[in-house]
């Protein structure tokens, strides 16, 4: 078993602490070909008509695959800042922070409050987060274990796979359609660079996982 950190915002956090996100879907870095009626890539290679590949053990997809195999654990990176603690500890932090290096004395932006208030180790006062690409392992309050991994055009996911993208609760739809894939369409097209939006259709990587 292998850990691997992987970014997701704070809407997706919310949506896998409360259980709504099982899945998430990553652009592939290096799209598939289309070579006669085959689709190729990492030395792999399914027939045209084929949307959607199981990425199986020991198969050149898998040991491709930047986000692990089954069974493989990812740690959540996201928008944070710690350790943080009372002023009576502030010395002792300083002194040594490997002891406050825990996710207690960690706040996060995916919980709602508002930007934490703190004294640096140049001893100025500072507000604001960390981004998620800063975070360290010990700062992850969020594990999960691949459940499945597979390779498919975006657009070949269905109603049940956009509502495991973390579909919001319907107090929490503000405007707007309330229909999955209008929902999903809109996040991805919100968070993914132009070329990869949701109408090219990319090639994706789709990883379902539980939390542990």
């Amino acid at each position: 078993m292998k850990e691997r950190g992987i970014i997701f915002n704070s809407e997706m956090v919310r949506a896998i602490l409360d259980g709504r996100k099982t899945q998430t879907r990553r652009v592939m870095k290096v799209q598939p070909v289309l070579n006669g009626n085959w689709w190729e890539a990492y030395g792999a290679a399914w027939g045209k008509e084929n949307k959607s590949v199981p990425v199986v053990p020991c198969h050149s997809l898998a040991n491709n695959c930047p986000y692990g195999q089954v069974g493989d654990r990812l740690w959540v990176r996201e928008t944070w800042q710690g350790p943080l603690v009372d002023s009576e500890k502030a010395y002792d932090l300083f002194k040594d922070p490997a002891p406050y290096q825990k996710v207690e004395n960690c706040v996060y932006k995916a919980d709602g409050g508002h930007a934490p208030e703190y004294i640096d180790f140049d001893d100025k006062f500072r507000q604001g987060w960390r981004p998620s690409i800063h975070m360290p392992r010990w700062a992850s309050r969020v594990t999960l274990e691949i459940t499945d991994v597979r390779v498919e055009r975006l657009q070949e996911a269905s109603d049940d796979d956009f509502k495991a993208e973390g579909y919001p609760l319907e107090r929490e739809l503000t405007g707007g359609s309330t229909d999955p894939f209008c929902w999903f369409r809109h996040l991805w097209n919100s968070i993914s660079k132009p070329e990869c939006n949701f109408e090219s259709n990319p090639w994706v990587w789709v990883i379902e996982f539980k939390r542990v």
